[in-house]
């Protein structure tokens, strides 16, 4: 009985079939990494989750997140805008609100950094762009209309985040979110009180996201009225006021 023949081709399809297997594995496990880096949630997001988180301390919802996530970025350029405030203002009243609102961020963003270490949580170190453009702002602003850019500028943050400090303290479960929230109010309350006495807060544009100030190194008199930095909302915008700053009293 003669031995069957060899088939054909059989040996080389079994050999590509193999090849072939073998790339798509590789293929595979070079795109799973890659597809699941990308659904990671990006690390400088301006909240930590849109969900409730479970921890010790109670349900930690978006909204004691968003609160975290605010402090902790005003306690990252605050205070050195109060030390600006110290020197660059030109009156008494600028220079003890700059100074207050160093000292009492600087207290401030240590309470939160306790509060994210209890909690085992993170947040980026960085500024976000809007600030870093209100910063510049402030850094191109000289004389008066420098005293009128701080002081609106600084009102209008400090405005929104004591709102939602007060939204936080009503509606959060969480125990330390609860208390930190008391801290925090009478901080930010007293903080605007300093602001609001350097007598350039514009009541009419508070809400509203003024145009960033001009590049130009010009000085403002007390009823000139100066275009301010663009500050971040938490919130609609308002429709622009039509209201003049009030000027600073006793001022020339």
């Amino acid at each position: 009985m003669r031995p069957r023949p060899p088939v054909q081709g059989r040996g080389i399809l079994n050999g590509t079939t193999l090849v072939i297997a073998c790339l798509a594995v590789t293929l595979a496990a070079l795109l799973v990494p890659l597809w699941m880096y990308a659904k990671t949630p990006d690390a400088g997001a301006d909240t930590l989750s849109a969900q409730t988180l479970s921890t010790r301390y109670g349900p930690l919802s978006a909204l004691d997140q968003r609160l975290l996530t605010e402090l902790r970025k005003a306690g990252q350029w605050e205070p050195e805008a109060g030390l600006q405030a110290q020197q660059k203002g030109t009156t008494d009243a600028v220079h003890q609100a700059g100074l207050r609102l160093a000292e009492s961020e600087t207290t401030l963003n240590g309470r939160v950094s306790d509060v994210l270490t209890r909690l085992g949580l993170e947040l980026p170190a960085e500024s976000t762009r809007p600030r870093q453009a209100v910063r510049s702002a402030l850094d191109r602003a000289r004389g008066t209309a420098y005293d009128r850019a701080f002081s609106n500028t600084l009102r209008q943050e400090q405005g929104r985040l004591y709102q939602l400090i007060a939204q936080v303290r009503v509606d959060t479960a969480n125990s330390l979110m609860r208390e930190l929230a008391e801290d925090a109010g009478p901080v930010l309350l007293d903080q605007i009180k300093a602001l609001e006495a350097t007598g350039y807060v514009d009541y009419g544009a508070l809400g509203q996201d003024p145009a960033p100030a001009p590049d130009t190194g010009a000085t403002a008199g007390p009823g000139d009225t100066v275009p301010l930095p663009a500050t971040p909302s938490y919130g609609d915008p308002m429709p622009p006021a039509t209201s003049s700053p009030r000027p600073p009293q006793g001022s020339s």
